[in-house]
């Protein structure tokens, strides 16, 4: 019987710790601590274990806030698309001003770490990247224009920029052609979501471009984005610690992306079903692209 009543009261208590995890978005957070990390790596600077665990954990609990503050703010449209009715807020796990208050702790938390902990050019490319995210973003550019997730994938694509600038001090072209990579990539990933979940945009009136646009030109917007990002993955072999692992990996990988893009591509006039099964199987090997190029990286950054 007592075993009976612990177990009851345990539940509940795991149920609400998972919800505040998914608040914060693990599974982005991930990618900005992989990223970000081999961003802290690839810098032409000795490892400074205690300086490289308070960076990542700056940038996790960031990207934490970003979550937190996203799902506060769009919690109206969240219930009403099958992708995000599932979400904390909307199911009604955590309360908005929970979600607001934690995303704002966290939020100042983490940027005063990377200020007086690791360095002012660190902490400051860590500010830019959660007023990017959250005002010019979620809270402007998502509603108003179908080139929302173009500029706010500025925001995705700043930590291996901020690993670069915590490690060193600076941030140059290296830097640069990791935050590109990044930058490029975020368009044809969400673009080709998009292209799926149109119907859900549409019913809460968030301009994505295959509704704006349409299935056509977003299919040609795709292309012309993934094209610049293959090309675009060669330009951090700059970095001295990249060789042969990463080449490869580029080349590999950016000629699965190219073949995905273009089969999308020519599927632009298709039935609806064709167009969309073509546009899910970009988009997950999209996640296994960006994936195996920064673990590719770490590889040639930690094998002598």
């Amino acid at each position: 019987m007592k075993e009976a009543i612990v177990k009851e009261s345990v539940a509940p208590r795991r149920s609400a710790l998972h919800a505040r995890v998914l608040l914060l978005k693990p599974r982005v957070m991930s990618l900005v601590v992989l990223t970000g990390a081999v961003g802290y790596l690839l810098a032409p600077k000795p490892l400074d274990v205690l300086n490289f665990i308070a960076a990542i954990s700056a940038m996790a609990a960031a990207a934490g806030a970003c979550g937190a503050l996203n799902m506060w703010w769009d919690a109206d449209i969240d219930a009403k698309m099958a992708r995000t009715a599932m979400r904390p807020i909307p199911r009604g796990s955590v309360a908005p001003r929970e979600a607001l208050l934690w995303g704002l702790a966290l939020a100042v938390l983490s940027v005063a770490a990377m200020l007086f902990r690791v360095n002012f050019l660190a902490g400051g490319l860590l500010a830019l990247t959660i007023v990017i995210y959250i005002p010019f973003y979620t809270m402007g550019l998502k509603r108003r224009t179908p080139q929302n997730i173009v500029w706010g994938g500025a925001a995705g694509a700043l930590p291996p920029a901020i690993g670069w600038a915590a490690a060193s001090h600076e941030i140059g072209f290296a830097a640069f052609s990791l935050f590109l990579l990044i930058f490029l990539w975020t368009p044809a990933h969400f673009w080709a979501l998009a292209l799926r979940r149109s119907g859900d945009y549409a019913r809460v009136g968030v301009p994505m471009l295959p509704n704006v646009a349409g299935p056509r030109e977003t299919c040609r917007q795709i292309a012309l984005y993934s094209a610049a990002l293959v090309a675009a993955s060669f330009l951090p072999l700059v970095i001295p610690s990249l060789g042969a692992l990463y080449a490869v990996a580029a080349a590999l990988l950016g000629g699965a992306f190219l073949w995905r893009a273009s089969k999308l591509y020519a599927l632009r006039d298709a039935a609806r079903e064709q167009r969309e099964k073509a546009a899910m199987g970009l988009f997950g090997f999209s996640i296994l692209y960006l994936f195996g190029l920064f673990a590719a990286m770490l590889g040639d950054a930690l094998i002598p």
